[in-house]
């Protein structure tokens, strides 16, 4: 077979703030790869057919000298993330052509090798009544993140009062209906009036635009809180801090509010003290291995069944993922960001 098309999205420059289309990431259509004849040295080929656009990519495209949980892009390679591909061909035991492969460090690219699976790079299978493009979103990281965080660290109680941040996200959006099963009260906030109604359909006791309305007043009124789902860090942290319960619990997801303009830390960190709060960091890597299992048998099925309920906001081809990507970090996504690369 002759080479064919290999296109892929290139990290090109550290941004000073928000992530500019087509100069902090750039779409190039160069490269072309012989799916017959490319070497696997024991690894598989794989067709990318969904890649995931999440928050934490902006925290990557930072110097290489800057050290953080997760390692920054490379200049001049592909950026990467979470994505769902199909094996072409395979010299790894196991892994066999027709498999789909769902995973972490999936390079937004047509077509990558692979030297392995592992913890965060599996072999899925679908259910019928779902979308490849949900198990990059509910089914995939960002619900494992929700249930999984949630499950290890909020010791929800019935009656309790929770506030959960960005609510109308992939991750908030789980964590909501976590708690309203839980039998809490649920404050959450969002961006936008038609966000503030999806999260009143999701069961939200108390749903605000926090662009519009005071957090502070909306927690003075309502809390105090018991759990804090933090998705935004900054000033909302602060306000969940000033209107926490005695013993409440801080499950810190994310910091969306100070990665592109630089984070700042809450001026009342000492109340952690006075009021004796547990703050808990999730990352969804360290919690797989205990609760993998247990998500794909739970979760994937309670989707189909609309037990659980997501939005996706689907977009067509690599070229997209920089406009995407923006998007994202300035909120003006409507739902779960994903990018179909290719048709099976």
């Amino acid at each position: 077979m002759a080479p064919v098309k290999n296109a892929r999205v290139i990290f090109n420059s550290v941004p000073e703030g928000y992530p500019v289309p087509g100069e902090t990431t750039v779409y190039d259509a160069t490269q072309t790869i012989d799916l017959d004849a490319v070497p696997l040295n024991g690894g598989f080929l794989l067709k990318t057919l969904i890649v995931s656009v999440d928050p934490f990519l902006r925290g990557r495209m930072r110097q290489p000298e800057q050290k953080s949980y997760s390692p920054g892009f490379t200049l001049g390679a592909p950026i990467d993330g979470f994505g769902i591909g199909v094996v072409l061909r395979s010299e790894t035991v196991g892994v066999e052509a027709g498999k789909y492969i769902y995973g972490y460090n999936m390079a937004f690219q047509e077509y990558v090798v692979l030297p392995e699976l592992s913890v965060m790079r599996r072999i899925i299978e679908k259910h019928p009544d779902l979308s490849w493009t949900t198990y990059v979103g509910a089914a995939g990281m960002p619900g494992m993140t929700a249930y999984m965080g949630w499950k290890e660290y909020s010791d929800a109680k019935p009656g309790e009062v929770a506030f959960i941040t960005t609510g109308a996200g992939p991750v908030g959006s789980f964590v909501i209906q976590l708690a309203k099963k839980a039998g809490m009260k649920v404050i959450a906030s969002a961006g936008s009036e038609e966000k503030v109604q999806f999260m009143k359909d999701i069961g939200v006791d108390v749903a605000f635009n926090y662009k519009t309305t005071d957090t502070r007043a909306v927690l003075e009124k309502e809390g105090p809180i018991d759990v804090y789902w933090d998705n935004v860090g900054g000033e909302v942290l602060e306000a969940a801090i000033e209107f926490a319960n005695i013993h409440a619990r801080f499950l810190e997801c994310g910091q969306i509010s100070g990665y592109n303009t630089g984070h700042q830390g809450p001026k009342n960190f000492n109340l952690i003290v006075g009021k004796s709060l547990h703050v808990h960091g999730i990352l969804v890597t360290r919690l797989i291995p205990k609760y993998g299992a247990e998500f794909y048998a739970t979760v994937p099925p309670q989707l189909a069944s609309g037990e659980i309920k997501y939005t996706e906001e689907v977009t067509r081809g690599l070229e997209a993922v920089g406009d995407v990507i923006l998007g994202v970090q300035k909120g003006t996504n409507k739902a779960k960001a994903v990018i179909v690369v290719a048709d099976e």
